[in-house]
């Protein structure tokens, strides 16, 4: 079936022939035969590869030229940014959303493709964003992801709040191959499109002592070096081809980049630009350690990793210069990046609790599906390293043979569901526990079990936490939130962390026993903050800081909870050092992480403290200034003194603590200064810039004046969708002035 044949517009038709695009595989016409571009969902359960996103893209500009909007949800933030570059310039208005979790974001209506991940869209519809009444394209990539035990119940709530508020809207839900696609697809009423076709060959085998077995093949490797990953990578190379190599650690993906950096030793000028691109960003031993291995034709990945190291190596690796990646499992989950044999050395993974267990099927095909590069490569190579010749027919059954594992769903946590209960009442889709009940019976949960009753026992409990903690109330019947109830909805966080926040909070209201360590040290207790984990060696560290500021820790230690304790000491313990100003290599090297880490951890406290400064409005209004402060050190890094500078754009910890410590500690001071000493400390770039604002700043306070609106506009920065809000202290919603267990209700009617 040819392009040109297809009902949708001719713009589409032309980007997609300048790309070569001319035909459709097999399994996309299986889909236009389904109903495609009839309104029907699909449920597409095909390789990876084979030509999934594709298909949805032809649905969502089908959709435009009828005057329909599309939503395309997908797990991760960096494939969110992925999708945008990919769909963009091709005639349709696209938008992404990934960042705050508190915002509507109407903006973003005005596009025809909206991308966002699944936690994003749940915040949209807990902030009552009207556009997404108007979706008619539901497309969910990864969708097999509804089992993900960390994300799938925020998905499987947001797919059934879309279809309640659009029940005529078309869903295309995308995933990888797996056991029940028929099941997943009855609860979408949506017809079920599967195949086992691939543009490129998937070779899969398994290598042991110099030799590579197929099925029906077996392929000598040269054994030019002592371990057998980098052997298998050398071979590859040498053939012309590319090597992703999946191991299961960050420690693993660092250590075999060096060794088959070593081993390759590739001259190229493209490699050395990008390995200098990458010393420039380098402020740690591993950023250095990055750009040496890439400067050799090797390169690791993980989430370890700054976002700009990240894209340079994926960048790489698309242009070719780079010959191998090795990765942590991240890299399978989602971003396109092709290779002609795939190693996955590490088939075993730690579990707390229970040691060293296999991976899943599911994630073997994940990575297995990496393999062939379309045009480029003849086939695709996918190998399993055994370590015995008893192994070999082991790994063959376990993996190569195997089904992959069904889907199911997350819903049945107590813990997960509280949430949801609160936004559905939050947001009036219900109105009764009786539509609670109903509601829930729609979800995915309920159609897989054929049962509710644990469910609505589970639903139970968490109502009960919500009217204990008054969040929610009822009268005659009737569900409502409450004002503190709506605001921890909006905020987007846990339930139980609100209650945490907001009951510590209270108890240490007074502003002479405020304590930052204490406050961060709290949010680090909350179920949503990820900490980091504790090695047998910390904990001596970790005891002499707790008993250094045990008068400043707010949070209890019970003695079943000492591991959790003490990894939220551990994380606390790293933002203190952040706020003290401490570089990037002493904290990584002090706490065992990486850069990006630090990014990630600072990333998540970002958001709690966000909702800490709200919830004081409710809680603690006399310590509401003293957690902006915090909120401020935290976000920029910095001591107290340097907070009246890092509020200025471009100057950030290193440039705010160069300034004080010439004498330069206010706007004020730089203002007198003059632009000609402050570029002598901080360059003449950002000293032009700054004064700039400044002068915007002083003219926009004098009403009236013609220059006014020009100056208004200078000041203006527009935002990434993945930056947070640096206006922290927001009160567009007069909720804060409001005592946090009011009764009063606020209710958004769909």
């Amino acid at each position: 079936m040819r392009i040109q044949e297809l009902p949708i517009p001719e713009n589409l038709k032309t980007h997609l022939e300048k790309d070569g695009i001319t035909e459709l595989y097999p399994p996309q016409i299986d889909c236009v035969k389904a109903g495609l571009f009839e309104g029907n969902n699909l449920t597409i359960s095909i390789p990876t590869a084979s030509g999934k996103t594709l298909v949805a893209e032809m649905a969502m500009h089908a959709t435009a030229a009828k005057g329909g909007r599309s939503l395309y949800i997908v797990p991760l933030r960096a494939l969110a940014s992925e999708k945008y570059g990919e769909f963009s310039g091709k005639d349709l208005k696209v938008g992404i959303a990934t960042g705050d979790l508190d915002r509507r974001d109407e903006y973003l209506g005005r596009n025809d493709i909206i991308i966002a991940t699944s936690e994003k869209v749940d915040s949209l519809l807990r902030n009552t964003a009207p556009w997404l009444q108007e979706i008619t394209l539901l497309v969910v990539d990864e969708a097999h992801l509804i089992d993900s035990e960390h994300r799938g119940a925020t998905l499987e709530m947001v797919i059934t709040k879309l279809r309640a508020l659009n029940p005529t809207m078309q869903i295309i839900a995308l995933t990888a191959t797996v056991g029940n696609p028929e099941v997943l697809a009855g609860w979408l009423n949506a017809k079920t499109i599967t195949s086992d076709w691939r543009p490129v060959d998937l070779r899969e085998g398994i290598y042991l002592k110099g030799k590579l077995y197929f099925n029906d093949d077996e392929i000598p490797i040269a054994q030019t070096d002592k371990n057998d990953d980098t052997n298998l990578c050398l071979d590859t190379v040498e053939h012309g081809g590319q090597c992703l190599v999946f191991v299961s650690s960050r420690k693993n993906a660092e250590g075999f980049a060096k060794r088959c950096a070593k081993a390759l030793s590739c001259d190229n000028p493209e490699l050395d630009a990008i390995a200098d691109e990458l010393k420039k960003v380098a402020e740690t031993e591993m950023g250095q350690t990055l750009a040496a291995c890439v400067r050799r034709g090797a390169a690791f990945h993980h989430a370890g990793m700054k976002r700009q190291q990240r894209h340079l190596v994926e960048q790489g690796f698309r242009d070719r210069h780079i010959k191998v990646i090795s990765s942590t499992p991240t890299l399978a989950a989602g971003l396109n990046l092709p290779a002609r044999r795939v190693i996955i050395r590490d088939y075993l993974r730690f579990k707390a609790g229970e040691g060293m267990v296999p991976i899943p099927v599911r994630e073997y095909r994940q990575m297995a599906g990496r393999a062939g590069r379309p045009r480029l490569d003849p086939s695709g190579e996918a190998v399993l390293i055994a370590k015995s010749e008893e192994q070999i027919e082991g790994l063959f059954f376990e993996y190569i043979e195997a089904p992959a594992e069904d889907v199911t769903s997350r819903l049945d946590s107590e813990d997960m569901l509280t949430g949801h209960v609160l936004s559905l009442i939050a947001t009036n889709f219900v109105k009764s526990e009786e539509d609670l009940i109903s509601f829930l019976e729609k979800t995915f949960y309920v159609w897989l079990s054929k049962e509710s009753e644990y469910l609505g026992t589970v639903v139970q409990r968490s109502l009960e936490f919500l009217f204990t903690a008054g969040m929610v109330t009822e009268l005659n019947g009737r569900l409502a939130a409450t004002n503190y109830g709506s605001l921890v909805s909006r905020l987007y966080i846990h339930p139980h962390s609100a209650e945490i926040i907001t009951t510590t909070m209270e108890e240490h209201s007074s502003a002479k026993s405020f304590s930052s360590v204490g406050l961060v040290h709290l949010l680090c207790t909350t179920p949503d903050m990820h900490t980091l984990y504790v090695k047998k060696n910390d904990l001596g560290v970790l005891e002499k800081y707790f008993f250094e500021h045990e008068e400043e820790i707010w949070a209890q230690c019970r003695y079943d909870e000492m591991e959790d304790f003490y990894r939220s000491l551990k994380t606390a313990m790293l933002l203190d050092d952040w706020m003290g100003e401490k570089g990037e290599d002493t904290i990584c090297s002090r706490y065992g992480i990486g850069p990006g880490d630090i990014y990630n951890v600072v990333d998540g406290i970002n958001w709690l403290l966000h909702s800490a400064v709200r919830l004081a409005g409710l809680a603690a209004p006399d310590i509401r200034e003293q957690v902006t402060e915090t909120a401020l050190q935290v976000r920029h890094g910095v001591k107290a003194n340097l907070i009246p500078l890092v509020k200025l754009k471009g100057i950030g910890r290193v440039r705010a603590r160069r300034l004080f410590d010439n004498g330069i500690t206010s706007p004020d001071a730089i203002r007198t200064a003059g632009i000609s000493k402050i570029s002598r400390i901080i360059g003449r770039k950002t000293a032009e810039n700054i004064f700039r604002e400044l002068e915007g700043r002083d003219n926009a306070g004098q009403k009236g004046t013609a220059g006014e609106s020009g100056f208004r506009h200078l000041k203006r920065k527009k935002k990434s969708e993945t930056e947070f809000s640096s206006d922290i202290t927001d009160e567009s919603e007069d909720e804060d002035k409001t005592k946090k267990r009011s009764g009063q209700v606020s209710l958004f009617e769909f």
